[in-house]
């Protein structure tokens, strides 16, 4: 339970979940590809239904990472029960969430489309697809805390059989429901919502049967700890509270960007959701090396080693820094090659050439970026994250309102956004882990 800021156990800890990611990077890359076969529509209606519902799903994320800064210092302290605790309190505290989540999407996700959105069809197709999409969110939250029980206790590799599980699924299904192939209704745009809400079923299964059949739950005491625990709750949101909120302002900016994009014009949005996939593909290592570094962090801070911090973030920022480079290299040798596989479209495929070279180069700005920002959660200074965050998110609003809605700028002028948010992340981020541990 105890980890050392080595290059082989960074390595051991973040392939697994590089792995883990990867899976649903490329579902959602077939699940793009295979709309992007149907039209321009549906492709709209995804990407904005996607980008709300990464929200939701970053809010779970936000509070499964609190529960991990928790879990990661009890475990490296030893306490193990105090850990144990803190996991069965973050579960039932999870499904209230969930709940009230799915609640104001319900009441409030059609009046936010309707607002901000030109096309009325595009609106009434966001609302019928969240209306299936939210159904699975309880169990994806479950599921986010059952991988980061896995990272804190070293079992990240189990990580990938969940991801396996639940994006086969997924596939299968899009393939059959939105084309109406095996034998299954021709649902179109829908059969992306229903194959993701039962890849996210599979997905919970996968992981929880695994956790009950090697009894992992008789020594932690699960259900004797699966209430609400006032005490344990106030600590766990005044660490989560600060990270759920950073996560909704960074995405919820994002989703600002592609309702302005929206407003560019049809083909616009269609190329942005296209280049959203391609850059999760590559950002999939960066992603897991920030896991890697948060739980790593967290957990020597807790052995009593914080002078290690610094070092054990310079190991991780060079691999981050390679990973990225060799995928920027791999994106300007080969732009149009990945286009092509979601889109035959000439006018889309050309809008957005110009904007996959340049936001390519943003992913070495991210690989920095995004690692001193978790090395910095791992710390358990939350609040400082939330300022940091809160900062860039309002300067990379502000610069695309001036760009993309004032002055209508071409779309790969609007993806220059992404230097903006993750050069500020790494200057702040970098400056105060410098600040406190040198």
């Amino acid at each position: 339970m105890q980890f050392q800021p080595t290059y082989s156990q960074i390595i051991r800890l973040a392939l697994p979940i590089s792995l883990s990611l990867l899976i649903p990077q490329l579902s959602f890359m077939a699940n793009a590809a295979f709309l992007g076969r149907l039209g321009t529509y549906e492709l709209e209606v995804n990407s904005l239904c996607s980008i709300y519902y990464l929200l939701l799903t970053w809010v779970g994320f936000g509070w499964s990472n609190g529960v991990m800064v928790i879990m990661s210092r009890r475990f490296g302290e030893n306490q193990m029960n105090a850990a144990a605790t803190a996991f069965g309190n973050a579960v039932a505290i999870a499904l209230l969430l969930a709940g009230l989540l799915m609640l104001l999407t319900l009441l409030l996700a059609p009046m936010l489309f309707r607002f901000s959105l030109n096309d009325s069809r595009v609106v009434e197709g966001c609302r019928r697809y969240l209306n299936i999409r939210m159904l699975s969110f309880p169990l994806l939250m479950l599921t986010q805390l059952m991988n980061i029980y896995c990272i804190a206790t070293n079992r990240s590799r189990r990580l990938i059989v969940g991801a396996v599980a639940g994006n086969f699924v997924n596939i299968i299904l899009d393939y059959g429901l939105i084309f109406g192939n095996f034998g299954l209704p021709d649902l179109g745009l829908y059969g992306a919502a229903v194959g993701s809400v039962s890849g996210e079923v599979m997905a919970f299964l996968a992981m929880w049967v695994i956790f009950f059949i090697k009894k992992e739950h008789l020594p932690l005491y699960f259900f004797r700890r699966l209430t609400v625990k006032k005490a344990e709750t106030l600590h766990t949101f005044r660490i989560a509270s600060p990270l759920i909120l950073q996560y909704v302002f960074s995405i919820g900016g994002w989703l600002l960007f592609f309702i302005y994009i929206e407003h560019l014009g049809a083909a616009q949005l269609a190329a942005s959701h296209i280049i959203r996939s391609v850059l999760g593909i590559a950002g999939v290592g960066t992603w897991a090396l920030a896991s890697t570094c948060n739980t790593m962090v967290g957990n020597i801070i807790g052995q009593g080693k914080a002078q290690s911090v610094l070092p054990l973030t310079g190991k991780i920022l060079k691999i981050s820094f390679g990973y990225a480079l060799s995928f920027c290299i791999l994106l300007n040798c080969f732009p149009r090659e990945f286009f092509s596989i979601f889109t035959k479209d000439a006018a889309i495929i050309e809008v957005g050439l110009p904007s996959l070279r340049l936001t390519s180069f943003s992913i070495l700005a991210l690989s920095l970026g995004t690692i001193c920002f978790n090395a910095v959660i791992g710390s358990g200074r939350t609040w400082v994250n939330m300022i940091i965050e809160i900062f860039c998110v309002c300067s990379y609003m502000v610069y695309i309102t001036i760009v993309i809605e004032k002055m209508r700028l071409p779309l790969h002028i609007a993806w220059s956004s992404e230097f903006v948010y993750w050069g500020l992340l790494l200057l702040l981020s970098g400056g105060y882990l410098i600040k406190r541990f040198h």
